[in-house]
């Protein structure tokens, strides 16, 4: 099992805008193209607006495969349009790819 864990740094006053794109539509996008979302989360203490989430893969192949298929989804397209029609929502994303530990409790 692979876990893909993403931040991103929200720009300044578009918090509620994020969180209502991934509520309405982005977690919808996911589920068509098969994505597994682990969780969601914000911090309750810090200085910069986040979202930070954890996707779940088989493997590489496979997250290769289904977020190339989402990222190219017109319906993707025409939402992300949309939501950023007085500018983008997401001033930085951040990434990694995680794999449990053998005496993990999660694999």
């Amino acid at each position: 099992m692979l876990y893909e864990y993403r931040r991103y740094e929200i720009m300044p006053g578009r918090a509620a805008d994020l969180h209502r794109r991934f509520a309405d539509h982005t977690t919808k996008l996911f589920e068509k193209h098969g994505i597994r979302v682990v969780a969601f989360f914000e911090p309750l203490v810090g200085t910069t607006p986040e979202l930070h989430y954890l996707l779940q893969w088989q493997d590489m192949a496979e997250r290769e495969r289904k977020w190339n298929a989402f990222q190219a989804d017109p319906e993707w397209h025409a939402v992300r349009a949309k939501t950023e029609e007085h500018g983008p929502l997401v001033a930085r994303i951040h990434n990694s790819f995680w794999q449990p530990t053998p005496y993990s409790p999660m694999q």
